[in-house]
């Protein structure tokens, strides 16, 4: 059915139904309207079909990007006279109006909008743009996909523009992208172009080898032991009476160690009187440790800590005792009694003084005691 009886039969259905807005003019838009390429809307205007546009619907729609053309049907480029190519942008003249050819360069018109031109010695491209200077020269210097440039032949010497990771004059140096050693954790660096890759010791992942792997995912510990994640490794917290890596052993219980059926009492050191005092002191006497035999230690059970901590303990009451005994020695060498007739016995004593009492002081006789505090007879006077 053509477009402009649909439209016709719309408008006659939407009057029956009684649509809202003005009446619709039928007759005024059907006068005016191309029926053929549009219709004729509720409020009277024109509606036009898709291809079409103007007021009236009598103007086709032409190809995008169609410059110096036209169209009979929609969506058309015809081109107009002196124009060519598919969207009408092709001078037919261009060799004769404004000759795209530089430098000297003769323009030959090859039909359809399509042109060439003849270059001078020394010149070429499209239009005769470029000069044979020191890239062509050269022969292509630049290396590793470098572009040469020599502003299009008119500069004394070429450059190299060089891809991304690599330097030098001709771009024969491929940049070290590990020399800053990005790579972290003792990892081998792999350089590349443009690029590096880290490869990552045990135990570590990630770009730079930065993410240390949770050795602990894989719940290792049993016996509900807490796992400690580590370097490559880890450690399980085993509750008391298991061990092992994973504290997959369960540790023996120890025996309670007895002899003859009574538990040993640990072993001490006994510090006793000497029988003998030493000569010339005061109720001092020397002293004897009597430490008694130490149990065999598979026998006893007694732990190597307790053996260690029993033999410094006695080896420290024998050095006490040793030093008491030198230092009593020492004293009675240097004569601690005072003086007189009670400790040495003088050629020269008076019978005058027979009557005066001796007088027992633990102070050398070099230090007398104070003129202010003279001793009472018949008392002995310690310090």
């Amino acid at each position: 059915m053509p477009s402009g009886c649909r439209c016709l039969h719309l408008l006659v259905l939407l009057c029956i139904l009684g649509a809202p807005g003005r009446p619709a003019r039928a007759d005024d838009c059907s006068s005016h309207c191309d029926l053929a390429h549009g219709c004729c809307a509720p409020d009277g205007s024109c509606r036009c079909d898709p291809g079409w546009e103007g007021l009236h619907c009598e103007r086709c729609v032409r190809m995008p990007g169609c410059q110096h053309g036209t169209c009979h049907q929609p969506w058309q480029c015809i081109c107009h006279s002196g124009w060519a190519g598919k969207f009408c942008d092709k001078d037919e003249h261009i060799c004769t109006s404004q000759s795209p050819c530089r430098n000297g360069g003769k323009c030959v018109y090859d039909g359809g909008g399509e042109y060439h031109c003849v270059c001078l010695p020394g010149f070429h491209g499209r239009d005769c743009e470029r000069k044979a200077g020191p890239c062509e020269q050269a022969g292509s210097p630049c290396r590793n996909g470098g572009q040469c440039q020599d502003n299009q032949g008119f500069a004394l010497n070429f450059t190299c523009r060089c891809l991304a990771g690599f330097v030098g004059a001709r771009c024969e140096v491929n940049v070290d992208d590990c020399l800053m050693r990005p790579c972290a954790n003792g990892a081998t660096c792999i350089d590349g172009t443009n690029r590096f890759s880290c490869l990552c010791p045990e135990g570590f992942a990630g770009r730079f080898c930065t993410i240390n792997l949770d050795d602990c995912a894989s719940r290792p510990c049993q016996r509900g032991a807490r796992c400690r994640d580590r370097v490559h490794d880890f450690d399980c917290l085993c509750p008391s009476g298991y061990g092992g890596k994973t504290c997959e052993f369960v540790l023996p219980v120890p025996e309670p160690a007895t002899t003859m059926g009574t538990p040993l009492e640990p072993t001490s050191a006994v510090v006793v009187p000497a029988t003998r005092p030493a000569p010339h002191t005061a109720g001092a006497g020397l002293l004897r440790i009597s430490v008694k035999e130490v149990v065999r230690k598979q026998e006893a059970g007694v732990g190597e800590s307790s053996l260690v901590a029993l033999v410094v303990f006695g080896a420290l009451t024998a050095a006490l005792v040793l030093a008491t005994v030198l230092l009593t020695l020492r004293a009675w060498r240097r004569g601690i009694c005072p003086a007189g007739p009670c400790c040495y016995p003088a050629p020269h004593y008076a019978p005058a003084r027979q009557d005066q009492e001796c007088q027992v002081s633990m102070l050398p006789a070099r230090f007398p005691l104070p003129p202010d505090l003279p001793p009472e007879p018949g008392k002995t006077t310690a310090l």
